[in-house]
This record gives C-alpha cells, structure tokens and sequence, in this order.
C-alpha cells in the first residue's frame, strides 16, 4: 500500500509540473481505496478543505463517511462497478456542474451534477473525473482533475480541496490541476479505446431562444475536436441502471431525510397562515431545524384555485379561511432529496365537499402505496392505470361526469417519478420497467376540478394531491415520510 501511495503521488506531482501527460490510461497506477493521511504537521481538523469531512465536521459526518450517510468505500464501490460495465481499455468521463450566477458576481447557491456527485462525492465546481476499465475485474482507474489550492482565491470563495486531498480524501490514482486539462484530456483520450460521456450533449432544457443564440449544445470546440463523436458512448443509461436501485445506506438516508422533512409539514400544518410565502418560508425553516441541508427544490404553496396550476411556485398570494392548501416539497441532505405533498385547510377544518374528494384522493393513494412492492410485478406505467381506474371510481360516485376525456382533465399528471439524489431521479429510465426492490418512487395520485359548470358546483375550484416517497420492497413498500400526517382525522386533530 505504501508504494502504491509514493507511486500516486508521483503522478501527482508529475501532473503539477510543466510537462504535458504523455503515458495512456493502460499504463497509469492504480490502486485500492487508500486510509487518509495529510501531509502537513497540521491537525487534520484544522485543515480546510472545500466542503465537509468528518475530520473537521464530525458533527455532520460520521467516521469513513464522505457525505452524510455515504462512505468513501461505497464511492469507490460504484467506480468499480461503472468501470466494469465498460468494456476494457474504455473510459467514462464526467464534469463537475458550474458555479450559476444570479447577478455579476452574486452566485446561486451550488449544487453538484448528480452523476459526478453519485461516483466521486466531489462537492466543487470546476472538477473533471475520468474513470476506466484497467482489465482486472475487481478494480478500476479513476482521476479527478480539480481547482489547485489558492490562498488569494480561498480569501474570496471559501476553501479549496485541492489536488492532494484529491487523493488523499477522494482516493483518486491520478489528480492535476483542472487549469491544465487542455494538456492533459487529450493523451488520456487517445489512450482509450472508447469513451462514454453525456458532456457533449444536446441540452433539452435550455430555451428555444438560447439554442437559436449560442446553437444546439454549450461543449466547446476544443473538446468537440478531443473526444470525436463518433467514438463517443452516451453515459447515462448505465448510470441510471445503477443509480435506479438503492444501496441500504442510501435507504437509510432517504429515510432520515424523510423523517425530518415529514415532520416539517405536520409542524406546517399545526399553524395558522395569512399568506403562501410565510407558509413557505416556515416549512424551509423547519427541513433545516430538523437537519437538512435546504430546500430540495423551490416548493408549491398554493392556496385555493392556485392548486389547479401543478407547479405553481409564485407562493405570493394570500390564504384564505375556508379554502384548502396544497403544499408539494421536501428538504435535501447530502444531496438527497425528499417529495412530500398534502392538502390541508387553511383554517384547520375540512369542509363536507373538501373531505369527501380528500378522502377520495387519500383512498386511492393508500392502494397504490400497498402495491409499491417487487411481488406486485406492477411498473409505475401500471401502477398509473390502477390509480386512474380508482380515481374513476371514486369520482363517480361523487356525481362527476366523466364522458370523453373528463379525467386527463382532472388528473393530468403521472402517478409516480424515480426519486434520489434529483426530484425526478435517472432522467429517460422508462417507467415502464416492472418495480424491483431498492428502487424508490413518489406516489402521487390528484384531483384538481376547474372552476367550470361541467363539474358539480361544489367541487369547483379544488385541488387536492396526496405524495409519499417510498422504497420499493421484496413484499412490503417502505414508506419514507409518513411523519406527514394524511388522515382527516390526524389533519384536523393537530388544531383542536
């Protein structure tokens, strides 16, 4: 192991000089996940780094964690595990997200790109990871090129990791400085027998208009000329089949996410508010009192008729007695996040027409959780149409008409989403795949009645959903955040 260490730290060193990489990915060092040491007199709880390590947030981290609840072994384990879904000599290479701006100068709070984040634990911006295939089986080669230590920098944005905790925190083989990748990528590259990589893809979610100004992708076109598309594998598909299914650690954080972000909204709804935003700005105040990092996305307060918008997030309007309020958010931690939804009136009481559709929802709702299991053999594609069949039901014997295309009308969404380390976790994963265990999903069944004669006048203008996070089981589902409170009688108890 000691030689193994002298033999990264050359490379390390021989990163940092002035000439350009020259030896091919089957020719690096490789090695184990290494201990820590810190070359430095130095106590270790001393040190800055660019974001928290149980040597110096041991009340964030516990000992061999890398992010809360994740270990760097589990970080090595999923390298080795990509690597090997790669075919020999090949190489996956990913980057870090950017810093997003608000204003000039005035940056956003920062958020690592999910599939970097799943593989290094890395938690800064400007960073590269090049992980391989060596041939062995058991084993993988992996790089992080990042931001070099800077003390005039640090001054300004904080701490930097850097290029030896590079590899003595995040148990790269090889590190350099981020600032001389051009010297660097190209040899790796070449060195590779084929490449998979998402970075030089179209972007779906930038605007029509800023595809027309800056064209149909942001990679450079010096990497365009470094990695030739035509060599080049699309990525994702093999970090979704992995990321899809969650090791029991990840379970566990999800559920400590759960618990915290679960009891947010039963304080939420134990109060009385005037307004969507004080609503809003309490329940964020609540995920990090109960031990979230933030928000895991800007959350829908909607009172009244505002709950027929599915995403509304203007949360600016007042809340007025007598209507229902629809509340769709959740804390992240460690990444994690957390989807809770309820419904519950402003004034702490339901009226006769808001229990009766509530309860139709919450009906439904509880039989799909109860099939959240792998021996219902049911996919969320499934799933959805049992939900949609349940909600006919239930409608019906309520008076509602539901000739034509009554219920996409008044359920437009899907039932369920993957859920993770992003709100809808493995982007393009179908959800046509029958549910395994260890997988984890929303339940998310709604009935929202537009404020027009077709419908019966007293369910006009109501919008109701009721979500759950859980963890697909062998034979149970595990719910992740029934610390909500959901049943009426719970709901309006918290008030009396």
């Amino acid at each position: 192991m000691s030689a193994c260490r002298s033999l990264v730290r050359q490379c390390a060193i021989h990163l940092r000089s002035s000439r350009p990489l020259t030896h091919s990915l089957r020719q690096l060092p490789r090695c184990n996940p290494l201990p820590r040491s810190y070359a430095t007199s130095v106590a270790a709880a001393e040190l800055k780094f660019g974001q928290p390590l149980h040597e110096t947030h041991p009340h964030i981290l516990s000992p061999g964690e890398l992010t809360p609840g994740i270990t760097a072994l589990e970080y090595a384990q999923r390298r080795s595990k990509l690597a090997n879904k790669l075919s020999k000599g090949a190489i996956a290479v990913l980057a870090a997200s950017e810093v997003k701006y608000r204003a000039q100068g005035i940056f956003n709070e920062y958020r690592q790109d999910s599939n970097f984040f799943y593989l290094t634990g890395f938690n800064e911006p400007n960073a590269l990871a090049i992980i391989g295939n060596d041939g062995s089986g058991d084993n993988h080669i992996f790089h992080l090129y990042v931001r070099e230590k800077d003390p005039k920098a640090e001054l300004w944005d904080g701490a930097r990791s850097g290029t030896q905790a590079a590899v003595d925190v995040f148990n790269a083989d090889e590190t350099g400085n981020i600032e001389r990748i051009g010297d660097i990528l190209p040899s790796i590259v070449q060195g590779a027998t084929e490449v998979y990589s998402d970075i030089p893809a179209f972007d779906g979610s930038r605007s029509s208009l800023n595809r027309y100004l800056y064209g149909p992708t942001i990679a450079s076109e010096k990497l365009k000329k470094v990695i030739d598309h035509r060599r080049v594998k699309p990525l994702k598909h093999l970090l979704n089949e992995m990321r899809v299914f969650k090791s029991e650690s990840e379970v566990v954080q999800m559920r400590r996410l759960g618990q915290a972000s679960g009891r947010a909204f039963t304080e939420a709804m134990r109060q009385d508010f005037t307004r969507e935003k004080d609503l809003y700005s309490f329940l964020e105040y609540q995920f990090k009192v109960n031990g979230c990092d933030t928000n895991a996305f800007v959350p829908v307060v909607a009172g009244g008729q505002n709950a027929l918008a599915i995403h509304y997030t203007r949360n600016d309007d007042v809340l007025k007695d007598g209507d229902l309020v629809l509340v769709d958010g959740g804390g992240e931690w460690g990444s994690y996040i957390s989807d809770i939804t309820r419904t519950w009136p402003v004034n702490g009481k339901f009226s006769d027409p808001q229990r009766d559709l509530y309860n139709a929802v919450l009906k439904v709702h509880r039989s799909c959780l109860s099939l959240c299991r792998e021996t219902s053999n049911l996919s969320l594609d499934k799933l959805h149409g049992i939900a949609e069949t349940g909600l006919k039901d239930e409608l019906r014997s309520l008076g509602f008409d539901l000739s034509g295309n009554a219920l996409s009308t008044l359920f437009p969404h899907h039932l369920g989403h993957y859920v993770g380390l992003d709100v809808h976790d493995c982007p393009g994963y179908s959800r046509g795949f029958d549910l395994k265990a260890g997988q984890c999903i929303t339940i998310e069944p709604g009935i929202y009645v537009p404020n027009d004669e077709r419908w019966p006048a007293h369910f006009r203008g109501i919008g109701i959903r009721i979500e759950d996070s859980v963890c697909v089981g062998d034979e149970h589902p595990i719910v992740l955040t029934p610390e909500a409170v959901k049943e009426v009688e719970d709901i309006e108890a918290l008030r009396s």
